[in-house]
């Protein structure tokens, strides 16, 4: 049994979610073998080889690859799928615009998004917003699966010695072109791999608030920034912001929910979170039955408390 996990990365380093998959890939259990496909990727490659529990790192290093593009990835990792049990990506925005692709090219049910492994053949994943987990079983002989990052510990980044192989790259496809990237520059900790977030909901009554509130803590934590749907949809912050089904899966190790009431949508993306704080004056807000500790209070005076409590 052979696993291929498809790393995502910057063409420098690989990103956080490609060493939670292969943490995934431990479980199912054999031979792993990491794609690393990209231009001048070698140091994302040797990366990749030092990772525990890798065996083999297989690179593609050619100028279309670039960008990363779903269409020419795919047409790569088709041609290098024989003699694979199980092909893994992260459930990042990169895995889900690739898998789907891959799994239809070889007529399989691709199994999204999952939290366990119980065998080589049976997963476990969340369903409902995340209030049921469905055991599946595969009879596929290719099992494409994306991992949802939060449910699986990051593989050790060192210990690892594995053989570095360059494999043929494919033809450029040119079938899609990226013309822009617009990339959001911060110097927080980016939130989909941050050890604390501090997120903002509707209560934070504007914008405005939710910077000059919520910036103080973040900054004394070295936090990153997230916030409810609602917020989002009311203008307060950009979508990048997003926490929750439609937005950014997180679990850190601590989350502070702020004048967030807890809806559904937004519990899916943060319920794994080690500790969760909540701030909220309504005593009766879904939030507080997921929280950890909670606070009933008016968070325009609880959280500059908080922040002076921090001291410098």
């Amino acid at each position: 049994m052979t696993i291929l996990v498809i790393a995502e990365h910057d063409h420098q380093q690989l990103k956080a979610a490609t060493l939670n998959t292969v943490a995934a890939a431990v479980k199912i259990g054999g031979d792993i073998h990491v794609l690393v496909a990209g231009s001048n990727c070698t140091a994302a490659a040797q990366e990749a080889a030092t990772l525990q529990g890798v065996s083999l790192v297989k690179v593609a290093d050619a100028a279309h690859y670039q960008s990363q593009t779903a269409e020419n990835l795919t047409a790569l990792i088709i041609a290098n799928a024989a003699g694979y049990s199980h092909i893994l990506a992260p459930a990042t925005t990169f895995g889900k615009n690739l898998m789907p692709r891959v799994a239809a090219l070889l007529d399989v049910a691709q199994i999204s998004e999952i939290t366990g492994v119980d065998s080589p053949d049976t997963f476990v994943r969340p369903i409902y917003a995340g209030n049921a987990l469905a055991t599946v079983k595969s009879a596929d002989a290719t099992k494409v699966i994306t991992v949802r990052t939060t449910g699986f510990d990051a593989a050790a980044a060192t210990g690892g010695s594995a053989a570095v192989e360059s494999i043929a790259a494919g033809a450029d496809l040119g079938q899609s072109k990226l013309i822009s990237r617009e990339l959001t520059k911060s110097a927080r900790p980016e939130l989909g791999a941050a050890k604390i977030i501090v997120s903002g909901g509707r209560g934070m009554g504007s914008g405005e608030n939710y910077h000059k509130v919520l910036e103080p803590l973040a900054d004394k934590l070295g936090a990153a920034m997230g916030a409810s749907r609602a917020a989002v949809d009311a203008g307060f912050v950009p979508n990048d912001y997003q926490v929750g089904q439609t937005g950014k899966i997180v679990a850190p190790q601590l989350y502070i929910a702020i004048g967030i009431s807890g809806a559904i949508q937004h519990l899916a993306g943060m319920k794994d979170s080690k500790v969760i704080v909540a701030i909220n004056k309504d005593p009766d807000a879904p939030i507080f039955q997921v929280a950890d500790y909670g606070l009933v209070a008016d968070l325009f005076v609880a959280v500059p408390e908080l922040v002076a409590g921090l001291g410098a």
